[in-house]
């Protein structure tokens, strides 16, 4: 199927009575789950998608890949969702498209969600998952990626890759990234989320764990020796502030930024790219610099 390219104000006003039902601390999660994944029957994927189901790290992971995926680099994909929700469902055409566009087959990783398991449990699953992917790339040829709690989730990887193993995956694309659950919004909600729906998945997340530990807050930690990083965000969105200031910190600690603000946007527009042409071209931008960090110096040369 074609995309479908909505005017902004229309695909605001279709989304968000979704979001407004969906992602509500009224809610209990596992029917929050349920009800993203039973939306996420409506996504498009990109024609040519190639989905398996595999497992990495004893957790189930899929596997998007198109029949001229190149074997040169891998993207592991962290999802979003306030570390309570979301699945490989709900972002596998995020997942199709950036499989399509970086010419690399990209891993969406099923971690474990709170409250039922907190903190550490999804960073010690993507920890497992990337470890196994080692045995097929080297983690110069392994980009990390995710959105919103797995932007954050992306980020306090990268900084246990680099202070457990010494290894540095090749990028990290950070969509709305949520890298530190402790900071309150100043605003009551934005398109998709709320303060009363952050708070509750930052409790989910947290369990009985420090809120001082920067692995739970990777803001506060180590920033120096991160690879290339690219953040995106809207202006309208409650994370905003923190990405902007995430970007000042990243760069205060000499790592190579990439930073795009759009406005018009929602938190984590990219799901919709079949929806609306600049929630697509966003995500397009962001494919573009992880298939840079990711092709061979060669075939850069080639191209």
């Amino acid at each position: 199927m074609r995309d479908i390219n909505l005017p902004l104000p229309v695909a605001r006003a279709v989304l968000n009575p979704i979001f407004r039902i969906t992602l509500n601390k009224r809610l209990p999660f596992p029917m929050q789950r349920r009800l993203l994944d039973i939306g996420s029957r409506a996504q498009l994927l990109p024609e040519g998608s190639i989905v398996q189901r595999l497992r990495l790290g004893g957790r189930p992971v899929e596997r998007i890949s198109f029949a001229d995926t190149s074997d040169h680099g891998a993207v592991l994909y962290l999802h979003g969702g306030g570390y309570a929700v979301g699945s490989t469902a709900t972002h596998r055409s995020l997942a199709a498209r950036l499989a399509r566009d970086t010419g690399c087959a990209v891993y969406v990783l099923d971690y474990r969600l709170a409250p039922e398991h907190p903190f550490p449990a999804a960073l010690d699953d993507a920890e497992a998952a990337f470890l196994e992917l080692m045995a097929s790339y080297h983690a110069g040829q392994i980009a990390v990626s995710g959105d919103s709690a797995g932007g954050g989730l992306s980020l306090a990887l990268a900084q246990r890759l680099i202070a457990r193993h010494g290894s540095t995956p090749a990028a990290l694309g950070l969509i709305a990234p949520w890298s530190d659950p402790n900071r309150i919004p100043d605003r009551e909600r934005d398109l998709v989320i709320s303060k009363p729906w952050s708070r509750a998945c930052a409790a989910a997340y947290l369990g009985d764990g420090d809120p001082a530990d920067s692995v739970y807050a990777p803001l506060t930690g180590e920033l120096r020796g991160l690879p290339p990083t690219y953040v995106q965000v809207d202006v309208s969105e409650l994370l905003h502030t923190q990405c902007v200031d995430l970007v000042a910190a990243l760069r205060a600690a000499g790592v190579h930024v990439q930073f795009t603000e759009s406005k018009g946007l929602w938190h984590v527009a990219q799901l919709q790219a079949a929806l609306a042409a600049p929630a697509a071209a966003a995500l397009g931008e962001l494919a573009g610099f992880l298939r840079e960090a990711l092709q061979p110096a060669d075939l850069r040369e080639l191209g």
